[in-house]
This record gives C-alpha cells, structure tokens and sequence, in this order.
C-alpha cells in the first residue's frame, strides 16, 4: 500500500535529519493517513478510503464527500476516488 492520501494526492517528502555537529542524513516525512469511511449523499452509501488528515478537514470544510469531489481536479484523486466522482456526476445529472 503506498502512503498516498487518495483525496488530496499528498505523499511522503523527503529531508534531513540534521545534529548538533550538522551533519546531515536523509530522512522520509509520512503523511498521517487514516482509514476512514464516508458517506455519499448522492449515492446513499459509504465508501473507505485512506485519507491524511488535512484531507479529511478539507473534505468536512466543503460540506462533505460528495461536493469535495466535484470541485477537486482528476490528477490529484487517485483511481478509486476518480470512479466514485465519475459516479456521482452521472446520478446528479440523471437527478
């Protein structure tokens, strides 16, 4: 599993470790993925996915998972977000 948030695309990042002597070693930043379900309005059921944090303040600051959907760009939703948002798109214009 890669530690990617699959809303806001956020990955690791790369820096260093540096000491009292600055000497300075490569380290990883991890983003604080979380498994979370949500619940689509539009299409009445809930959906798990793996989201950072900051992903999941971001998506309850726009009135939920649907709407957060529709207003983020393909290339930062990863495959399974970009289907769900493909879905709801449908059942909104058939509304």
């Amino acid at each position: 599993m890669s530690r990617i948030c699959e809303l806001t695309g956020k990955g690791r990042q790369v820096g260093h470790n540096v000491s009292h002597a600055n000497n300075k070693t490569k380290r990883v930043f991890l983003p604080n993925l979380q498994n979370v379900t949500l619940m689509s309005e539009t299409l009445e059921k809930s959906v798990k996915l793996r989201v950072s944090t900051h992903g999941l303040r971001s998506v309850e600051h726009n009135g939920g998972l649907d709407n957060w959907l529709l207003k983020t760009s393909d290339d930062k939703l990863s495959l399974k977000a970009r289907r769900l948002k493909r879905e709801i798109s449908k059942k909104r214009v058939a509304a």
